[in-house]
């Protein structure tokens, strides 16, 4: 089943294969929300396994907080081969792997032409594990629609104490382009995780800066490479 039609499923009935597909592209909590309606591209025919082998298969299980010297390298060689049309092709996929990397390169090459497309997967939710990238690259745009959105997503989520999703992601991205903006949510956040005794705001702080920090050393190296 195509990305395209596996969405549809969402809320729909499903067979069993139906449910594993969703499960495997990431859907794994499907939840109402008021986002839904929100336009996103979705693509119309499966990509080549090529894009999947050069721009996904290499990064997507990579914590990019610390990288090693070889792996910077890898990054910011292939920020020079991808492009916007690649980067498109990724975001409107149905699988949370080719949306995280299409997020990656967006914050590695500043593309925030598809600040709203990310803006949009992030408040809709629809699969886990890439909401991470999205708020990394929401924040190496550092605009202030890219605020704006990060400012909606907490005000919805943190209200919403059953779904364990990327409010720390995005909690952490408005602290780092807005301290003020994120204190203003500090109530909500500590209802949010009274009953999350793990979640260390101060512990994913330090992770979400470290990732910025490494955003910044591969485009240094990139273009230092150009």
């Amino acid at each position: 089943m195509s990305g395209k039609k596996l969405w549809t499923k969402l809320f729909s009935k499903k067979t069993e294969k139906e449910a594993i597909e969703l499960h495997v592209a990431g859907a794994m909590v499907r939840h109402h929300n008021p986002f839904e309606d929100l336009t996103g591209p979705r693509n119309e025919e499966e990509f080549s396994d090529d894009i999947i082998d050069q721009y996904v298969l290499p990064f997507y299980m990579t914590s990019i907080a610390n990288l090693d010297q070889s792996k910077l390298q890898e990054f910011a060689m292939t920020s020079h081969t991808i492009n916007t049309k690649i980067v498109a092709l990724l975001l409107g996929d149905f699988n949370w792997r080719t949306r995280l990397c299409g997020a990656f390169f967006a914050a590695i090459n500043n593309y925030v032409e598809f600040e709203e497309i990310i803006g949009n997967h992030l408040l809709k939710s629809e699969v886990c594990y890439a909401g991470d990238a999205y708020c990394l690259a929401l924040a190496q745009f550092d605009t202030d629609s890219a605020k704006n959105y990060l400012i909606t997503y907490l005000n919805y989520y943190l209200d919403r104490k059953d779904l364990w999703f990327d409010q720390d992601d995005a909690y952490c991205a408005l602290t780092y382009l807005d301290k003020n903006a994120a204190d203003a949510f500090n109530d909500k956040w500590q209802s949010f995780i009274s009953d999350k005794p793990n979640w260390s705001l101060k512990k994913h702080q330090n992770h979400f800066n470290a990732q910025m920090a490494t955003i910044k050393k591969i485009r240094a190296l990139a273009n230092k490479d150009s």
